[in-house]
């Protein structure tokens, strides 16, 4: 065999076996990656919700932690203090779902979604929040309104 038939040899041998081992690399990669930047976002959102909590705890005289009635009417600027929360919230769960939420996710997907889900009906467990909904949802997606207000009337109605 002359050097040019083995170098001939070997350029088969990389294109049979190296393009495909290339292109599965790649895509294996951009899997990866894909994932990694999902995984980023559900970080983000989740330390945006940290201190979202911590806004409620310095604002602990609205109650926003206690599913009970106040012991006394909220005062005007203690309602407005509310309906921002409740604003800031309503933003936070929008930007969640859009982000987040897909029609079929797979199995990861679904499991880092359920506990967008369950804070989203913790917070639909409270009378307050479910009777301004109406007024929160003005002008949001129309999609993540569907899903927040179906949530919203299973949570209301007795199990």
């Amino acid at each position: 065999m002359t050097p040019l038939e083995i170098l001939e040899a070997l350029s088969y041998i990389v294109t049979v076996v190296g393009l495909p081992l290339g292109i599965f690399v790649y895509f294996r990669d951009q899997r990866k990656e894909r994932k990694n930047e999902e995984e980023e976002v559900y970080v983000r959102l989740t330390d945006q919700y940290a201190e979202f909590l911590g806004l409620v705890l310095k604002n602990a005289d609205l109650q926003l932690t206690t599913r009970r009635a106040p012991a006394a009417p909220f005062t005007a600027e203690q309602q407005e203090r509310r309906m921002v929360l409740f604003e800031i919230l309503i933003s936070l769960f929008e930007r969640a779902y859009i982000l987040v939420y897909e029609d079929d996710m797979d199995k990861e997907e679904t499991r880092l979604w359920a506990s967008w889900e369950d804070y989203m009906r913790e917070w639909c467990r409270r009378p307050d929040f479910r009777e301004a909904l109406p007024e929160l949802l003005r002008g949001e997606d129309a999609d993540f309104c569907a899903y927040i207000g179906r949530l919203a009337a299973e949570e209301a109605s007795p199990s």
